[in-house]
């Protein structure tokens, strides 16, 4: 039987949220250099996660959300969302955009070419942040693909997300995430959900098998 996330011990789950903190860092480095002025980021906490449960974290399954999905590629394969709800979305424009951001929240369900594309990089950072996190532990070669956006239900979005992975596993590594910029906190979560044995062959480069 292969490794799952419902059975990793704690040296595993450890090295796991090492990668997180690291990943965060590499984040909030770029987003400070996309912005031209400080960004912090923050992990306040790192759980494993059944996929179904996401979106009660999130407020319930009709609370209202914006996500970004990659697809991850290389040695191992895997699905990356970031998720926030329409309310910390537009937060985290305003954050990045200053005035150029939208000041209405209807704006994030139908965003300008300005914050679509804004969002869409946040994803990019974030998944190239994290993934260069773990390819420098672990030394495999990974990539991922661009980013697709959506705003929907939590329910909805999720949904969306299993069937893209419902023959993989049902289980993610939430990285909970909070941007700050001066007074301005911001939430959202990145998740990590890797195909059937790319978390064994990941842990195994981690040397935690």
């Amino acid at each position: 039987m292969g490794l799952s996330f419902d059975n990793l011990n704690d040296l595993q789950l450890d090295a796991l949220r090492e990668i997180g903190n690291i990943g965060a860092g590499n984040a909030a480095t770029a987003l400070s250099k996309m912005v031209n002025k400080k960004v912090t980021m923050t992990v306040p906490r790192v759980a494993l996660l059944p996929i179904k449960e996401v979106p009660n974290w999130l407020g319930g399954p009709e609370k209202e959300v914006l996500g970004v999905y990659l697809a991850v590629s290389g040695e191992v394969t895997g699905h990356i969302l970031f998720i926030m709800t329409v309310e910390n979305a537009l937060k985290l424009m305003r954050m990045l955009l200053g005035d150029l951001a939208p000041s209405d929240i209807s704006a994030v369900f139908e965003p300008d070419e300005m914050s679509a594309s804004a969002m869409n990089e946040i994803g990019n950072i974030l998944a190239s942040s994290y993934l260069t996190a773990l390819a420098d532990f672990t030394g495999l070669r990974l990539d991922h693909s661009v980013p697709s956006l959506a705003v929907d239900m939590a329910g909805a979005v999720v949904d969306l997300i299993l069937i893209e992975i419902a023959k993989h596993g049902d289980y993610a590594l939430l990285i909970e995430t909070e941007f700050v910029e001066e007074e301005d906190h911001v939430e959202g979560y990145f998740m990590l959900i890797p195909d059937t044995g790319s978390l064994e062959i990941i842990l195994k480069a981690l040397g935690v098998v």
